[in-house]
This record gives structure tokens, sequence and C-alpha cells, in this order.
């Protein structure tokens, strides 16, 4: 029986601790990997990063089409930028003039890798 008596004595003085340090280990893990966690801030922070980035490109474009708007106001109406819109818009133009209309589709592709150098028997070939 004094064994027993000795467990249990001694079992009392662990009890607390071992519980302690459950606790603090339970409450560190959910500090880390929680819904609430280090990792999840570091995660909504790059989430706001591509979101910032992605709000300031929004904003130039917006900030060119205001311009071509108010260029195109009736305040102050700028004849060239009229005479291109009118063009584009009723697809008109003169036979003795060049019309450059750029693709949209090329400025927002991503750039075409560079071209590999000729070699000397590519450029007699050519």
């Amino acid at each position: 029986m004094s064994l027993l008596s000795e467990l249990r004595l001694r079992a009392r003085h662990i009890v607390g601790p071992v519980i302690a340090i459950c606790a603090t280990g339970y409450f560190a893990f959910h500090a880390i990997n929680g819904d609430r966690g280090l990792l999840a801030l570091r995660q909504l922070s790059q989430q706001v990063s591509v979101a910032q980035v992605d709000f300031d490109t929004i904003r130039a474009e917006r900030e060119i089409l205001e311009g071509k708007v108010r260029l195109l106001s009736p305040d102050s109406l700028d004849p060239d930028m009229l005479d291109e819109r009118a063009r584009l818009m009723l697809n008109f133009g003169y036979e003795d003039e060049i019309v450059v209309v750029p693709d949209v589709t090329v400025i927002y592709s991503e750039p075409s890798p560079s071209p590999r150098p000729m070699t000397l028997k590519q450029e007699k070939s050519q």
C-alpha cells in the first residue's frame, strides 16, 4: 500500500505542471497554425499585396480612361481626340492616309522570349 500512496503523493505535485504544459502547448499550436495564427496572417498579407497590385493597375487604367474622357468633354473638346474617336467608331479614313491601330491583345500579353542569335550558316541561307 505504501507504493500506491507514494504515487498519489507524487502525482499531486506533477498534475498541475503537466496540465499547464499541455495548455501552453495547445495555445502555442493554435497561435501558429490556427485560423487566426501566424501562418494565416502571412497568407492574408500576401493576398493583400496581390490585391494592392491589382488595385494599382486598375487605378492607372482608370486614370488613362478619365484623361481620354476629359479630352472629349464639351468644356475642353480636343479636335484631334474627337477626330480619332469619330474615325474609329465610323471605320472611316481617306485613301491617302495611313492608319495605325494598336492591337490591344499585344499590349496585355506576356512578352515573347528573345530570338536566338543566327548562326553563320543560317545567315548565308537567308
